[in-house]
This record gives C-alpha cells, sequence and structure tokens, in this order.
C-alpha cells in the first residue's frame, strides 16, 4: 500500500511540475533571459521548494531559528512560483482570441495557482510516507530490546536498626548464618544448581544406599540404590551402582555373621 501511495504522490508532483515549469520558462523567456538558460529558472524556483521542504523534514526537532529561516525561504520560493504562474496565466488571458470556454483573470490565475501548490504539497506527503516505514522499525526495535532486557536483581543490603526499628542490624541477604547440624546433612543434600543434576560421588552413594530398600531376600538392590540416589536430586551411572550394592552388601554380610 505505501508503494501505491508513493508512486501516485511521486506522479502528483512530476505532473505539477511539468505544468509550472513550462509557465516559468515563458516568465523567463520574458524577462529577456538567454534562451538557452530560460530552462534553468523552473529548477531554481520549483527545486528550491522541494529541497526546502526535505530540510524542513530533517530540522523538526533542530533549532527554532534554523527552522524558521528555511520555513521563510520556502515560504518566498512558494510565493514567488505562485505569482508567476499567476501572472503568467494573467496575461496570456488578457490576449489571447476566445473561441471556446471563456474565464476571467481571477480564475486563471486561481487555476494557474494549483500547479505550485500541488508540488509542494506532492513533495511534503512523499517525504512524510516515506520517513513512516522507518519509524516503525524503529520503535518495533525499542520494544523488542525493552522486552529482553534482563531483570535486574537488587543486590542484599542491609536494613539498619533505625529502620527496621529493632536494637540490631538485621541482614537481608542470602548470607545467613547456617543452621545447626547443616554441615552433617550437606551429604545428603544435592547443591541448588541451575541445569544438569550434579553426580553423587562414592561416599554420598553409600550414605544415600543405606536408606534404600533391600531387595530380594534383604539383599542390596541396585536399581533401589539408584532410585534413592535419584531421589536426592543426583544422578548416578551403573557402575557407581554397582559398586556401592557390592560394598552395601559386604556390610550386610559382616552384619549378619557377627549376628550368628
Amino acid at each position: 500500500m505505501a508503494v501505491a501511495i508513493r508512486t501516485g504522490v511521486a506522479l502528483m508532483a512530476l505532473g505539477a511540475f511539468a505544468l509550472s515549469y513550462d509557465a516559468l520558462r515563458q516568465m523567463a523567456a520574458a524577462s529577456h533571459v538567454h534562451a538557452a538558460l530560460t530552462y534553468v529558472f523552473p529548477l531554481l524556483v520549483d527545486g528550491f521548494i522541494a529541497l526546502g521542504i526535505g530540510a524542513l523534514m530533517v530540522l523538526h526537532a533542530g533549532p527554532l531559528r534554523a527552522r524558521l529561516y528555511v520555513a521563510s525561504l520556502v515560504a518566498l520560493a512558494t510565493a514567488t512560483s505562485i505569482w508567476a504562474n499567476v501572472l503568467h496565466a494573467i496575461r496570456l488571458n488578457q490576449q489571447a482570441r476566445h473561441t471556446g470556454l471563456p474565464l476571467d483573470d481571477i480564475t486563471v490565475g486561481a487555476i494557474s495557482a494549483i500547479a505550485p501548490l500541488a508540488l509542494a504539497g506532492a513533495v511534503h506527503f512523499y517525504l512524510l510516507v516515506q520517513r513512516q516505514p522507518a519509524t516503525r522499525h524503529n520503535t518495533a526495535d525499542v520494544q523488542a530490546a525493552t522486552r529482553h532486557k534482563p531483570d535486574v536483581v537488587d543486590e542484599p543490603r542491609q536494613v539498619l536498626a533505625a529502620d527496621a526499628g529493632a536494637p540490631t542490624p538485621v541482614e537481608t541477604s542470602r548470607d545467613v548464618a547456617e543452621p545447626a547440624g547443616k554441615q552433617e546433612a550437606e551429604i545428603n543434600t544435592p547443591p541448588k544448581r541451575k541445569g544438569r543434576k550434579p553426580s553423587a560421588t562414592l561416599e554420598q552413594a553409600i550414605e544415600i544406599g543405606r536408606t534404600a530398600q533391600p531387595g530380594r531376600d534383604g539383599h542390596a538392590s541396585r536399581r533401589r540404590i539408584e532410585d534413592a540416589v535419584r531421589d536426592k536430586g543426583f544422578t548416578i551411572n551403573k557402575d557407581l551402582a554397582e559398586e556401592v550394592k557390592d560394598l552395601l552388601q559386604a556390610e550386610l554380610d559382616e552384619h549378619a555373621a557377627a549376628v550368628h
């Protein structure tokens, strides 16, 4: 859709420029400009209008003085083009022998002013449409960057007694005193990690295996040792589980022999 609009606006600007170009060239010739240079005069007037509008679009966030300066020059160039087109049409209308529909000078002048106005408006429209996709793209980039921005985690801080209303400072950090007996239970507690579970060591596997249910005839069971280790949050391979089973079975045999 935007391509069709840009194409239509460009064709409208081209048509308006052609109409205004013809009138301005004849005005240059009537002003005794050299015949080879009469083709340059329309480019100076209408071309300056197009470039001035583009400069205003670029300076939309610039200093006010600069924008006023460019806007005044664009307005002067537009007024010059309109005046030249209107004067050209009125003079020709006064000299022409009307054989068709006769028009008065005011109507002829108003119609001739359409071309330079359409040229300025078409250039402005084209620049607006041309900038619109880039604006949407930049906004989408900003929104995507905001969505993927990682959350900021506040560092642990210490709440003073004056703030908390307590006689001693209160720690809000994760570094609180460890409960008694934590080091003793550390062998049965897996470390807190993200991602892949840690592998159990031989000592951890033996300690956990002692809590596993025995298998048939009260013998140590490799499968149940594996299940007990995984329930604690560790991983264990079959070779290590088999070794732990043999060690635990040896303990069971020694205990049975001591009893008898």
